[in-house]
């Protein structure tokens, strides 16, 4: 048997704790002396009292992954696309069942994941089961019959960008769509209601209630996914916000109303995640003004209470910087979107980039605050899967898709995802990430504790891998507080979590610094190096960034350049074999760095980002597994990484 496929992050956690006592006990043994002594390695670990700092407090203990972000057939165009999962079916799937995927194959998840949100979209909720099932409503009307013989024909994913064209546009069938207040939608919202119900184990497996509101005028993505602390008694009272006029409305300002109202109805507690600012087209992280409004006091408020998270890589691309903007970063060209809007009609200025990147987003943060009083982009970072197949299937050597078409077969690397004949504007399917985690540090696996860890934005995201990171901020820690085995006991004591902020009530001109640790995936990659991205706002309020490499492994035969970048850590990946060793990286990196240009006058924000060694991309498990030849340009190697929520520094 394979030990490294029976080990669970816990055991790794135990194991990888056991092994540096042993070594910390060793250290008054050199090399060639006799082994440390059983009493050495007993006194190695903290005395009884201390050993278990957590039975007596509330820390959060363990990091928890999921999915926030995960469509079923319920959604009209992951319907159209090809999508028969339902939110029962999605459910099951995350919670380690096997079930039969839109495409007829099994398909397991090898590590069940431990909670998810069922996101399906609040504009048309249901729609597509009417479509499908020859709904008279929907037979009677040209256009919904059109979609429905496009369907059974074979042409489902053509109806279904008629549809998400049709939507943005606001030209879809208003007399033949499920609106709040009629039966059709009632009955799905009841539905998906019971199935994250039935699917909730407090303690084992989170199913929240969830649903995705879809803001998209003119093609620009402005989405949001509502998450419910509740149960179904809170959120069956109020049916989903969605943008259809005159029940609903485009702007996230009227989503927040409706956010508030909510809470205030039920006592109920919610929050939204927006995501794909890079299909924005400009509109996610504004300046100056939203939906013709100049930005206001009461706006920057609004947003930085209703909006602590954000989706930052996905499906349809990683927003967390761009060459263009990050020209410095070696790392900002990763897997993305960047030809338009998300139904290609309007191609992409390298003028709107700088209002759809989330590094730019919590930069321009820190001068907005200055003006409004408050940060409206002080928001965590997550990431999540967007797949419209009911499957968060997310690895990249078992990747099943953005949508039911693009589940495994020998064709899906050399189809196109979408092409806008009007404007040229073209994604094909091997440009679709398999992307991405939320990873949460929680104290229980329950939709209590793991809502109010987002909401104190204690979360990171992943592309895929379930490394485990930590990171804390504060004024005191030591350079051998990285050599802690239990390095989250002093990062509490010490500092703050990621997602939290930095107090200098004194005034004090010393520099911060960090406490930043990961662990390798235990059935994943090794790591190559952790990085401090900071932004700050200069003496002349202008927003400015640096990447910091903190830490990174064999730093005995790989320094920093006289250019100040560190080398590449090399690749082991075959292609052709879609294999990897982990003979180069480390299986953990732990450092304290302090801020060396650190002026306390000027506020600044810090996350780290926690790259692993090159492995094979799904692209290239596809070549491998089906005898596909890639199209040229494909990508087909991938450094996965992570991304911790920031911490910020005010003065």
């Amino acid at each position: 048997m394979n030990l490294a496929s029976t080990l669970t992050a816990s055991s790794f956690i135990t194991i990888a704790l056991l092994l540096g006592a042993i070594a910390k006990a060793a250290e008054s043994n050199p090399p060639g002396l006799a082994p440390p002594t059983p009493d050495q390695v007993k006194d190695a670990f903290p005395k009884k009292a201390d050993y278990s700092p957590y039975t007596s407090s509330n820390i959060p203990t363990r990091v928890y992954f999921g999915d926030t972000h995960l469509h079923t057939a319920f959604s009209m165009d992951a319907g159209a696309f090809g999508a028969r999962l339902s939110p029962v079916d999605a459910y099951r799937f995350a919670r380690g069942e096997e079930v039969t995927s839109n495409s007829g194959q099994q398909v397991k998840l090898s590590r069940p994941l431990d909670f998810l949100v069922v996101a399906d979209h609040s504009d048309g909720m249901g729609f597509f089961p009417m479509i499908f099932g020859g709904d008279p409503t929907i037979m009677a009307n040209a256009q919904g019959k059109k979609w429905h013989d496009m369907i059974h024909s074979g042409q489902g994913a053509e109806a279904a960008l008629q549809i998400i064209t049709g939507f943005g546009a606001g030209t879809l069938p208003e007399d033949i769509m499920p609106l709040p207040g009629t039966k059709s939608y009632a009955d799905a919202w009841a539905k998906t209601i019971k199935a994250a119900e039935d699917a909730n184990e407090p303690g084992r497996f989170t199913a929240f209630i969830g649903y995705e509101w879809t803001s998209n005028t003119g093609g620009n993505n402005l989405h949001r996914n509502v998450i419910y602390r509740d149960g179904a008694d809170k959120a069956s009272q109020m049916v989903p916000y969605t943008t259809m006029k005159p029940l609903g409305s485009d702007n996230p300002v009227d989503l927040w109303a409706w956010l508030e109202k909510y809470e205030q109805t039920t006592g109920g507690n919610v929050l939204a995640i927006a995501h794909n600012g890079n299909l924005s087209n400009g509109r996610m992280f504004p300046a100056v003004e939203a939906f013709g409004k100049k930005l206001t006091s009461n706006y920057a408020a609004e947003r930085a209470k209703w909006e602590r998270l954000y989706e930052v890589t996905q499906t349809k691309g990683t927003g967390e910087a761009h060459p263009y903007l990050s020209p410095n970063d070696e790392f900002a060209d990763f897997e993305l979107w960047d030809k338009g809007n998300l139904d290609g009609s309007v191609p992409k200025k390298p003028d709107m980039l700088q209002y759809e990147y989330a590094r730019e987003g919590l930069k321009t943060g820190l001068k907005l605050a200055k003006t409004l009083g408050t940060n409206p982009y002080k928001f965590g970072l997550i990431g999540s899967s967007d797949a419209h197949t009911g499957l968060a299937a997310m690895a990249e050597d078992n990747f099943f898709g953005k949508t039911a078409p693009q589940e495994p077969s020998a064709e899906r690397m050399k189809q196109t995802f979408f092409a806008n004949k009007q404007t040229g504007v073209t994604v094909m399917d091997w440009e679709v990430a398999a992307s991405g985690y939320a990873a949460v540090w929680a104290t229980d696996n329950t939709r209590e504790a793991l809502f109010d860890a987002m909401e104190r934005r204690e979360t990171y995201a992943t592309t895929g891998s379930r490394m485990i990171v930590r990171f804390f901020g504060g004024w005191t820690f030591k350079a051998e507080d990285a050599y802690d085995r239990l390095p989250a006991h002093i990062g509490y004591a010490k500092g703050v979590p990621m997602g939290g902020d930095l107090n200098n009530a004194a005034g004090s001109a010393a520099a911060p610094n960090f406490l930043v640790a990961a662990l390798r995936d235990p059935l994943g990659a090794n790591l190559d190096r952790i990085q401090v991205v900071k932004g700050w706002l200069d003496a002349k309020g202008q927003v400015r960034e640096k990447v910091y490499d903190v830490v990174w492994s064999t730093p005995d035969t790989r320094r920093k350049g006289a250019d100040g970048k560190l080398p590449a850590v090399g690749s082991t990946v075959d292609v052709a074999r879609a294999t990897y060793t982990n003979t180069i990286g480390a299986t953990e990196l732990i450092t304290v760095w302090t801020d060396p240009e650190f002026d306390p006058k000027q506020a600044a924000f810090y996350y780290a980002r926690v790259m692993e060694i090159p492995t094979p991309r799904w692209t290239a498990y596809d070549a491998a597994r089906f005898g596909t030849e890639p199209l040229p340009g494909t990508r087909m190697t991938i450094q996965e990484r992570g991304y911790t929520a920031p911490i910020w520094y005010t003065p």
